[in-house]
């Protein structure tokens, strides 16, 4: 007599397994490079012969990664909030006007996400050295070009994570409360703003997250002796490996992961992402 078989577990234990391995997959890196940052010789080899915390003093008296986290957080900080100031305009409009070419701009608008950022950093450099020709302004090299081309890529999460936002936003809302008096800007400000807030902070996050660790696009638009912090460690990569890497690299990942979860403390990320 055969044993019945119970597919719907069957089907369970498989999707949990192949959740768990790509899980795992995910999570490797991240716990390889963690595990790296505090071993104690110079030189990786496994096993470890110790521990220390000896790495992240070396990393914090690197000067290049001091130096390279103030430039990344500055044009992060500056991508982002130029990145909000145009992208909220524009997700509105897309999500609440009908007007001609309206799906052709939102597929523009999340273009940088699909372009690859060899092929985004080419053009971007190219446009900015007919634009310095054309103006005279000093535009290749400086921290304002590096901050435009870092926009490119902060507009599409704003846009995408807002338009989100909206699609589950009740418009009566905003309507009863145009019917009660209130003027448009009020209604935004006291009704629309409020709802879409999640979509908002969630857009600049992950467009801040996006700058501060971008690569291939900023070693096109990055001026000789200044640098971000991704180039500072392939810079260092290039002379020496050690677990000084592994230390700055977990160090970044902190710093982010700690904004992610102070940011998810007052706006729930999950409603939107």
């Amino acid at each position: 007599m055969g044993v019945a078989v119970d597919t719907r577990r069957l089907g369970r234990w498989a999707l949990n397994g192949v959740a768990g391995l790509a899980m795992a997959y995910l999570l490797t890196p991240l716990v390889s490079i963690t595990w790296l940052a505090f071993w104690s010789q110079e030189i990786p080899t496994f096993p470890p012969e110790g521990y220390t915390l000896a790495w992240f003093a070396e990393a914090l008296a690197q000067p290049k990664f001091v130096g390279g986290f103030l430039v990344s957080l500055q044009v992060g900080v500056a991508a982002t909030l130029i990145g909000l100031a145009l992208g909220v305009p524009a997700a509105l409009a897309i999500a609440r006007r009908g007007f001609p070419g309206r799906g052709a701009v939102n597929q523009f608008l999340l273009m940088p996400l699909v372009v690859p950022g060899i092929v985004l950093g080419t053009a971007i450099y190219v446009f900015q050295v007919e634009a310095e020709i054309a103006t005279e302004w000093p535009i290749m090299g400086s921290i304002p070009g590096l901050v435009a081309g870092h926009v490119l890529i902060v507009i599409p999460w704003v846009v995408r994570l807002i338009a989100a936002s909206l699609a589950g936003f009740d418009r009566s809302i905003e309507e009863a409360a145009l019917n009660l008096g209130a003027g448009p800007w009020t209604a935004f400000f006291r009704v629309t703003l409020p709802a879409i807030r999640p979509g908002i902070v969630a857009g600049g996050l992950f467009g801040f997250v996006t700058s501060f660790g971008n690569l291939e696009m900023t070693l096109f638009l990055i001026a000789p002796g200044m640098t971000t912090l991704p180039i500072a460690i392939l810079q260092y990569l290039e002379w020496r490996l050690d677990p000084t890497i592994a230390a700055a690299s977990v160090m970044q990942i902190s710093f982010i992961a700690v904004a992610m979860l102070v940011t998810d403390r007052f706006v729930k990320l999950a409603r939107v992402v």
